[in-house]
């Protein structure tokens, strides 16, 4: 507490009179401010998680070029902290920064949020550190991350892996409120809230854990909850005759369904909707413990801002044993699409297809393949958009790769149960229609392992069954037309790519997990810059300005469980840091 008091000594006054970008800047970031990230007044900042809440996570600013970028160099690095490991060791660095009016704010692994006021644009100098009490016990058997923040008027809202989500006073970095929210066995959060109206929505992140998914809306100014909507019913619910947990003689399977909500979702204000992604089933790997097409896992979901009734779902793997989550990055765009106008929501599944889906009632548009190999379905029902496998009647569903059984049976999962794309960020530039994803290159063997409803545990992992990787894994970067669902552009990369895509006009940003960071032209992916900095890269990049000079910030961290057998990622040695580039 004495540090921070000290670091944000002398910071604070100027702050309050700073003119920055046009933008005095102590403003609070309001819910009209919110509403219109994607106006000029606030080109110069990223204001939540996605930048926008149609998630395209595209800036406008052009200062730097595909002809320039060539001239990039590194402006100051930020040390941060939150290397101490829990029992899957140190936690990887997957938060995207926001930057507000000179100020950039991050969390580390255990969610510490930090301020940094860059407005010099030569140094980071850390403003504070909110104090969140959390325990960072190195038994814990959570995997840790922490996906970022949410700004909220004049607090810093920040989620937690034990379940809290506390609000931080943006001036000071004090505790405003503080709300035990996840209070199950094995509840908590890893993804950023998302601050909407006058309320802050959540998403239960460890379903893996053997606990139920939900999301739920707080009061922004108390964190009281105002609605919750459970991603896996409870029986005599809609949905909940998918949970076919007597047939596999455990009635209460759908107690540790998962179905977790760990990355953010969209917002679309004309209809007043949440769209959000869902995860696997759980265990993962062994459908007989929990037969059924187990709605509404590796969904997207639409719910009604205000109740959080739901409206629409597409499940896109239904009776999954793939650990095919979705719950990356919704975007939402309006385009046309065979002449007619259509809201679509677009989507790379982590099972390799990208999706196109009408986001007013969640009917079907299209699905192409996006990853090199693909074996789990001989393709999708332009129907339904449901695997051409899938079969109704049938309550443990086997795809084209055959299915991993309690009696030995084994099966190859093409992608890599990670995805394709997995948490790792997309992007979409509405000036050209094209969206843009990273991901995994590669295959995985699944296999299950039996195990009794009386040795699950909320709070332990629960996969049953185990999987390894088949193979080398590499990486691509892709481009795919909206409009017309086909691939514009595509490379291939050495390692799996674990940290998602940044746009700005003419240039597409990622970095990789060798530590290299790169900026590639956005028609033909041509690579234009590339540093490496050493670090593993599992967080995208974002784009900001400071008295009208561009700015590029991304964080670099430890490898965590994102080495893939490469030798070279291995043995890795982790440092967690912010950089930030400048022509």
């Amino acid at each position: 507490m004495t540090n921070r008091v000290a670091l944000r000594t002398g910071i604070a006054a100027v702050a309050l009179v700073a003119l920055v970008g046009g933008v005095v800047a102590a403003d609070d970031v309001t819910a009209e401010r919110l509403l219109n990230s994607n106006s000029e007044a606030d080109a110069g900042n990223w204001l939540s998680v996605h930048r926008s809440y149609d998630s395209n996570r595209y800036s406008p600013l052009k200062e730097i070029t595909a002809e320039n970028v060539g001239g990039l160099k590194l402006a100051f690095a930020v040390p941060l902290g939150g290397t101490e490991p829990s029992s899957f060791g140190v936690g990887g660095m997957e938060a995207t920064p926001l930057a507000k009016d000179g100020f950039l704010y991050i969390t580390d692994p255990w969610g510490t949020p930090y301020k940094i006021d860059v407005s010099s644009g030569k140094a980071g100098k850390i403003v504070w550190m909110c104090d969140t009490g959390i325990d960072k016990d190195a038994s814990s058997p959570l995997l840790l991350a922490s996906r970022g923040l949410a700004l909220s008027g004049s607090n810093v809202i920040a989620v937690l892996n034990d379940g809290r989500v506390i609000a931080c006073d943006d001036e000071t970095g004090d505790v405003v409120w503080d709300q035990q929210i996840a209070s199950e066995p094995g509840e908590g959060f890893s993804n950023a809230p998302l601050a909407v109206k006058d309320k802050i929505l959540v998403g239960q992140s460890f379903g893996d854990w053997a606990t139920r998914g939900w999301i739920a809306a707080l009061d922004a100014k108390t964190g009281d909850e105002v609605w919750r909507f459970y991603t896996v019913p409870e029986p005599g619910e809609p949905g909940s005759e998918t949970w076919k947990c007597e047939e596999a003689g455990n009635p209460d399977c759908w107690k540790t369904g998962g179905a977790a909500a760990w990355v953010t979702g969209s917002y679309d204000p004309d209809s007043n909707t949440v769209f959000w992604g869902t995860g696997n089933p759980v265990p993962m790997y062994d459908p007989e413990y929990r037969p059924g097409d187990n709605l509404y896992s590796n969904s997207s979901i639409a719910l009604d801002f205000d109740t959080g009734k739901l409206k629409w779902y597409h499940q896109y793997t239904p009776g999954d044993y793939m650990d095919y989550d979705e719950v990356g990055v919704q975007l939402l765009m309006n385009t046309k699409v065979n002449g007619e106008d259509r809201k679509v929501l677009a989507h790379f599944g982590r099972n390799g297809m990208f999706y196109t889906l009408d986001r007013t009632n969640g009917s079907f548009i299209n699905a192409t393949q996006y990853v090199d190999k693909l074996t789990w379905t001989k393709g999708i029902d332009p129907k339904t958009g449901l695997p051409v496998e899938y079969d109704p009647s049938k309550s443990l569903q086997v795809y084209a790769n055959g299915a991993p059984r309690r009696d030995g049976a084994t099966a190859e999962a093409c992608p890599n149960i990670q995805g394709g794309v997995n948490f790792f960020p997309t992007a979409y530039d509405p000036t050209t229609g094209i969206a843009y994803g990273a991901g995994i290159e590669g295959c995985s063997d699944v296999s299950t392992k039996t195990v009794a409803p009386e040795d699950v545990h909320p709070g332990g992992i629960f996969s049953g069954g185990a999987a390894a990787a088949n193979g080398v894994q590499t990486g691509s970067v892709f481009a795919f037309d909206v409009a017309t669902g086909k691939q514009v552009a595509k490379i291939n990369t050495p390692f799996p790519n674990y940290a998602g895509v940044l746009l700005t006009p003419g240039l597409v940003w990622t970095g990789q997990l060798d530590g290299t960071f790169a900026a590639y032209d956005s028609k033909s992916l041509e690579e234009k810059y590339s540093i490496n900095l050493g670090t593993a890269f599992e967080a995208p990049a974002i784009a900001y300005t400071v008295n009208g000079k561009q700015y590029i910030a991304v964080a670099g961290g430890a490898v965590g469980i994102a080495s893939f057998g490469h030798p070279e990622l291995e043995s890795k040695q982790a440092a967690n840091m912010l950089y930030v580039f400048s022509l």
